[in-house]
């Protein structure tokens, strides 16, 4: 099971973002842009169905086509390019904080502190 971790520590978070962009929004949530993710989700896929169905009566239905795959590739883009805010959200990561180390079994210790003489 460690190797698995080990491996998966390795892997391109960008490149995962962009596979569960298929779901047009989860990347974004699976890189901790939450509202990002919860409004593509919502209101962004909501939107390009309506536009993809209202543009289907002019274009003989190849807008159910086309305008899907458009936003799926842009929001896939989107979520590759977008920073990884992996770690940045304390209150996701609690046992990774230094108040928590009481209640470890094998607490780490605290790094040291480099003091400069200048």
């Amino acid at each position: 099971m460690k190797e698995l971790f080990d491996a998966w520590k390795g892997v391109d978070r960008n490149k995962i973002a962009a596979l569960l962009s298929v779901l047009p929004g989860a990347g974004h949530l699976y890189k901790h842009h939450y509202i990002d993710g919860f409004g593509i989700l919502i209101v962004g896929n909501s939107l390009m169905i309506f536009v993809a169905a209202w543009l289907a009566f002019a274009t003989l239905g190849l807008s159910l086509i086309v305008v899907p795959a458009m936003w799926v590739a842009s929001i896939a883009y989107s979520a590759y390019s977008a920073p990884d805010q992996h770690g940045a959200h304390p209150w996701l990561h609690v046992w990774e904080h230094r108040w928590t180390h009481g209640f470890r079994s094998n607490p780490k210790p605290a790094p040291a502190k480099v003091v400069r003489k200048g």
